[in-house]
């Protein structure tokens, strides 16, 4: 389908103005947007393939800016557990993690995604050239890291094994329309200096980007303090690594020292606010980020940590959790927060060229939510509707890259159910490998 019309619908280009086109149309050759409009256009074009949006929000596809997506077949685990990072999910990646759960709760975590209007994804992870695979078959937009620590992990029995993985991953993918592959230190606190160094070294030959976890957890502050009398963000800047083309995720403990660095460094901060918020790791200074200009989008983190892979279950979360923690209900308007979610995602990770806004020349990368569904009327604002009362069964369709991937709530030209049994084959292997722990 080389050539598609939507119709009948209100379009939020999410572009420099912001502009709403109520009626509107937007046009699409191969894999770009070529015209953009009121209902007048529709009769400029002929034989085109017309998708009607029966009066629903045209908006750009949403971006998840940190992700484990193959965490999935963990999910609902040890949700209230303490220290749950080294007490099960450590435990359980070493003993059950390999190419084939990788693969397989990639591939249903894409769907979550796919189904759900996130149309590119940010993932670090074990075994990443299967979720690549995954990605590329399913048809999703991709960054996809390869973790790197200092233990012998799921896919090397030695340490910091990920840097060799990774020469051969990238020179695998680093050409692909949609995946591109990256670098992922876990964190600072499971890296030494010299191999976060490489690992930027390698990131830099490649330009491809670098992915950490960073200013997180307690202990990670406080190691860095009385090791280094400095904070983590202060603590790689000293290392020369924070670059444009670092994504930091998470950074809940950080002052504003630390955001001089991140903003003169241009680094791309993902803010995962339901993971933050269920691990009762804090609440991040998101609010002066946005004010600042920094390159912020929204993440999800793994199934395990923020139990969705969806970033429309995270807006409220962004607006709710400032508003209180603030005591100001007028921080964050939700034309802020989709912006975050579209292309504030997409200058986080460097694809503002590409993608985050319906504009001519872009990739048609866009959701359709329909607006027949009983949380949707009355509409007021385009943008609150989003945000604050939408939820992930209101998309109806989903293009990416110029491709229709799913249509009337279901995914297209794949066996969602075959995805789905594959995934709950393991349940009973990891039942068991739980009470080992």
């Amino acid at each position: 389908m080389d050539k598609i019309l939507i119709k009948n619908v209100t379009i939020l280009t999410m572009n420099k103005n912001k502009e709403i086109i109520e009626n509107g149309v937007v046009v699409i050759v191969g894999k770009e947007i070529i015209d953009i409009g009121d209902s007048s256009l529709e009769s400029k074009y002929k034989d085109f393939f017309i998708i009607d949006g029966n009066g629903g929000i045209l908006m750009p596809g949403m971006v998840n800016c940190h992700s484990h997506v193959s965490m999935v077949p963990f999910r609902s685990l040890a949700d209230d557990e303490a220290d749950r990072l080294k007490k099960y999910i450590f435990p359980l990646e070493k003993k059950l993690v390999d190419k084939d759960l990788v693969y397989n709760g990639a591939r249903y975590g894409i769907c979550e995604m796919l189904l759900s209007g996130v149309t590119t994804f940010c993932d670090m992870y074990y075994y990443e050239d299967e979720v690549a695979r995954a990605a590329s078959r399913l048809g999703i937009r991709a960054i996809v890291g390869e973790t790197i620590v200092d233990f012998p992990s799921p896919d090397s029995t030695e340490p910091y094994g990920g840097l060799e993985y990774c020469k051969e991953f990238i020179e695998k993918w680093h050409k692909d329309e949609l995946v591109t592959p990256a670098i992922a230190p876990h964190a600072p606190y499971t890296n030494d200096s010299e191999h976060l160094i490489e690992a930027h070294m390698l990131s830099q030959k490649y330009n491809v980007p670098l992915i950490m976890h960073v200013a997180e957890m307690d202990y990670e502050y406080k190691k860095y303090k009385e090791e280094y009398n400095m904070t983590p963000v202060e603590y790689l800047d000293s290392l020369g690594i924070l670059d444009k083309n670092f994504i930091a995720a998470h950074l809940v403990l950080v002052n504003d020292k630390d955001l001089d660095i991140l903003q003169k460094r241009e680094v791309g901060v993902s803010h995962n606010v339901g993971a933050n918020s269920k691990g009762a790791k804090g609440v991040a200074p998101v609010v002066k980020m946005y004010e600042r200009g920094m390159k912020v989008g929204l993440g999800t983190d793994g199934p395990m940590s923020g139990n969705t892979l969806d970033i429309i279950t995270q807006m409220p979360l962004v607006g709710k959790v400032q508003k209180l923690f603030n005591k100001d209900r007028t921080l964050l308007p939700s034309k802020n927060i989709v912006e975050m979610a579209t292309i504030g995602g997409a200058r986080t990770l460097n694809m503002e060229h590409l993608i985050g806004s319906i504009e001519v020349g872009k990739r048609a990368d866009l959701v359709i939510l329909e607006t027949e569904s009983v949380n949707m009327q009355p509409i007021y604002d385009y943008y609150s509707t989003i945000v604050y009362s939408a939820n992930p069964s209101n998309v109806d369709t989903v293009i990416v890259d110029g491709r229709i991937i799913v249509r009337s709530k279901k995914i297209l030209r794949i066996d969602f159910n075959d995805i789905k049994r594959n995934l709950l084959n393991m349940k009973d292997k990891i039942l068991c490998m739980i009470k080992e722990i």
